[in-house]
């Protein structure tokens, strides 16, 4: 299982503490106004939205606050003045990690992941330094429990999907990042239900890290994560099964 999969099922694990923290309301109330942003307020011709909606929906953000956050997001109302930043950086043993950041100061922003990522023993990198080592695609899980291999595969792959990868406990279906929605609709409507759906940085090669560095990462991972300007992390470290017991 590679290093993206370990980490989002740990994130998948810790949601529900997210919630309520508020931590997961912050990051979908920021997609929702970049998405709409960036191809307007109208879910019907800007698919982004639709996806940003539907996560908004499954952690229970209340119908009034989605529809604030897209008002933001396309001008309507005042406060929508983000970003979306990337950044790039080394971990412990040498990790490439992928920071996707929202932010309306660019200049607190970096300056708190440069800080995060000292303390954890990694350091922030030049543009384009560990961007080459990750696939952008669409990443949609589902409960292995819950969904035999032979409905999955032939539900996703019809719908246009690239690779069903089963990641012990979920089955992880790849997509290109413009047949993601496609993809996504066409398995609600057929009735799954996810564990997550999104767009995601994949590693295209692992790096494996030994117990004791395992365990630096995944700490310097959830500070990064905690962050309220972070969206989403990604790196190419592949754990030890010890951890994740």
């Amino acid at each position: 299982m590679s290093g993206h999969s370990k980490w989002k099922n740990i994130q998948v694990r810790k949601g529900a503490q997210d919630i309520k923290k508020g931590k997961v309301f912050t990051k979908v109330t920021k997609e929702l106004m970049l998405a709409a942003k960036a191809g307007g307020g109208d879910p019907n011709t800007n698919a982004r939205l639709r996806s940003a909606i539907a996560a908004a929906k499954a952690v229970n953000l209340p119908k009034d606050k989605i529809e604030t956050a897209v008002k933001k997001g396309t001008g309507e109302l005042a406060g929508g003045n983000i970003d979306e930043v990337t950044y790039e950086g080394y971990g412990p043993g040498g990790v490439a990690i992928m920071i996707e950041a929202a932010t309306d100061n660019r200049n607190r922003t970096v300056a708190e992941i440069r800080h995060i990522l000292a303390k954890g023993g990694g350091q922030l990198g030049e543009s384009g330094c560990v961007g080459w080592m990750f696939d952008k695609k669409g990443v949609i899980e589902l409960p292995k429990a819950k969904y035999p291999e032979e409905q999955v595969m032939e539900a996703a792959l019809e719908a246009g999907a690239e690779d069903i990868l089963d990641q012990d406990d979920s089955w992880e279906i790849h997509t290109a990042p413009e047949s993601f929605e496609n993809v996504r609709q066409a398995l609600e409507n057929a009735g799954f239900e996810f564990l997550s759906a999104e767009i995601s940085l994949l590693p295209k090669n692992t790096v494996p890290v030994d117990a004791e560095t395992g365990q630096k990462l995944l700490k310097l991972m959830d500070a990064l994560d905690d962050n309220d300007d972070v969206q989403q992390t990604n790196a190419n470290f592949d754990l030890p099964e010890e951890l994740l017991a």
